[in-house]
């Protein structure tokens, strides 16, 4: 009886990360192509910031609920650089890079250069990076050269340096909120996302029309309440569950799944047209990805089989 119990513990267990993974992949491969849409009537800044804003209230709704109490002085300021970094700065450069003419699928792609940024600063703070996270630093760098090489880089400079910058940008927050005392999850989660949005609200008061929103599209819209709901609350939510009840590598394995997804929303769905560049660069950018999360676990394995095998002089 214990075993049968046992068993079906498991098997919901497996069906919740299964269910967890589809939402990352899926969702989250799909925001790109949303962000496009909202994009179309939806002025930049004002988009993003009063997402986020929305988000982060609702985040620390839960938080309180779930009785968390509210962060302390030192904790909201290092909120904010964690927001302002990942919700204010990455998330507008994806904006405006997407808004200047980056297809949706070729942004996720750039996007998942982030892991070797984070690699990088992780070496430079003082933190031991093993020899195969400087291999994949390297592919990606080559992916990333290539993929400077695609058609909708070379007609948008402006817009190519938003993108690069993007996952630049992400990679600093991430590291910064590795380093820095921060309160419980879903409390950190609302308040970078609240102070964030807030600072992208006071700068779209200032340079964008508001009553531009009187002029949004019911397709933008329902893009709008799409990465409201489905690409911050839910998905990063379920992604923030994986973390918590599976290994690293299999949360973080995201990372190859959201570029091929938002590749084939884009060319479907969206009419967009990529060169050979890209197809290129994401052998590259995988095999450094591959390096980052499982280059360690890979070279044990190998010694592993090695120190297994009888020697060719003792073998019979």
């Amino acid at each position: 009886m214990p075993t049968f119990f046992n068993a079906q513990a498991a098997g919901r267990r497996g069906l919740a990360v299964a269910v967890a993974l589809l939402l990352v992949y899926v969702v989250w491969g799909t925001t790109y192509f949303a962000l496009g849409i909202a994009l179309e009537t939806m002025p930049p800044l004002l988009m993003n910031a009063s997402r986020f804003l929305c988000a982060g209230a609702v985040m620390l709704l839960v938080a309180l609920w779930q009785g968390h109490a509210l962060p302390t002085r030192a904790q909201w300021r290092h909120s904010a650089l964690v927001g302002g970094l990942m919700v204010f700065l990455a998330m507008n450069c994806i904006g405006f890079a997407q808004k200047m003419g980056i297809g949706s699928g070729l942004m996720a792609t750039v996007v998942t250069t982030m892991p070797m940024w984070l690699a990088l600063w992780t070496r430079w703070g003082g933190e031991p990076v093993p020899a195969t996270s400087w291999v994949g630093l390297a592919l990606g760098v080559a992916g990333a050269l290539l993929l400077a090489l695609e058609g909708d880089f070379s007609a948008s400079g402006l817009g190519a340096l938003l993108a690069f910058g993007a996952p630049l940008c992400w990679s600093l927050g991430s590291y910064a909120s590795r380093r820095l005392p921060l309160p419980a999850p879903a409390m950190a989660s609302g308040a970078q996302w609240l102070a964030g949005g807030a600072m992208g609200m006071v700068v779209a008061l200032a340079v964008e029309p508001v009553g531009a929103l009187a002029a949004v599209s019911a397709r933008s819209w329902a893009a709008w309440v799409y990465l409201l709901l489905l690409g911050t609350l839910v998905a990063l939510n379920a992604y923030l569950w994986l973390l918590q009840n599976t290994s690293a590598a299999l949360a973080g394995s995201y990372s190859f799944v959201n570029p091929a997804v938002a590749l084939l929303v884009g060319v479907a769905l969206g009419g967009e047209r990529l060169t050979g560049w890209v197809f290129a660069a994401l052998p590259l950018i995988g095999a450094a990805l591959a390096c980052i999360l499982y280059g360690q676990a890979l070279v044990q394995w190998l010694q592993r089989v090695r120190g297994g095998l009888p020697s060719p002089r003792t073998s019979p």
